[in-house]
């Protein structure tokens, strides 16, 4: 008896206005309904890689994840936003390659993608009841009614669900009121805005510093400041000398 093969060994990508990759075209069109078919690409897959890292004390199984999906990397690109991708047997997390991940949905309700979400989210279950002292635990059934509420909302105005958002909403699920980001650091924040920012030779600093338009307002301000005690220096210097001890400065507060 012959072994069966799977006749699914290149598929041609394109990427779409929202930015993520969805398949077009597929070496085997019989089984595979490219209709809403996405694709995670390499910036995704190891984002994702990065979030499941904190399931491992939970009972996440590698080979579960690597068993929903088919591995492809690039062949070939075509031009006008489309990529052929070829298939390969490559461990996604092992890999050194740039690989794309395709869900195997063939069985929706019952095949390794299926029983991936599942895993995810008992996995995710775990945790959150871990981190949080809940007055009930969080359970599996709820976890996955509230996300199946929000995905309902693709449907209804005719949006296919994209599997990075399928698998993200499972990864960085987290029960109302029960935030646990911090916000970052004004001065990080900063840090990292201007880190960015092209360095000035100095004949460019130089043109900024002249540039009368960049000046600060409080410039005008000082200027104002200035003419305003020439006028009144004469009235100062007559009541001075009567005015010794009050005179005396006083401490500068800050304006609040």
């Amino acid at each position: 008896m012959a072994k069966p093969t799977s006749t699914l060994e290149w598929c041609i990508v394109r990427l779409g206005e929202d930015h993520n990759w969805w398949v077009a075209e597929t070496s085997d069109p019989v089984r595979w309904d490219v209709d809403g078919l996405s694709i995670i690409d390499p910036r995704q897959l190891s984002h994702l890689i990065e979030l499941v890292e904190a399931l491992r004390d939970y009972g996440f199984d590698q080979d579960v994840f690597e068993s929903a999906f088919i591995s492809f990397r690039i062949d070939r690109d075509l031009g006008s936003g489309k990529v052929r991708l070829k298939r390969v047997k490559e461990s996604l997390f092992e890999s050194d390659e740039k690989l794309f991940a395709l869900p195997d949905v063939l069985d929706e309700e019952n095949g390794p993608y299926a029983d991936l979400l599942d895993h995810l989210t008992r996995c995710r279950v775990k945790l959150l009841n871990d981190l949080f002292d809940f007055e009930a635990k969080l359970s599996v059934d709820e976890v996955e009614d509230e996300i199946r509420e929000d995905q309902n909302a693709h449907f209804i105005e005719g949006r296919a669900l994209h599997v990075f958002e399928e698998l993200g909403a499972i990864l960085d699920y987290m029960p109302a009121g029960h935030e646990t980001d911090e916000e970052q650091p004004v001065k990080d924040v900063v840090e990292e805005d201007t880190d960015d920012l092209p360095e000035l030779d100095e004949d460019e600093e130089e043109k900024l510093k002249n540039d009368a338009s960049l000046k600060w307002d409080e410039d005008e301000d000082s200027d104002d400041d200035d003419e305003e005690s020439g006028e009144g220096k004469d009235k100062e210097d007559s009541d001075e000398e009567g005015e010794e001890e009050e005179a005396k400065p006083r401490k500068r507060t800050k304006k609040k």
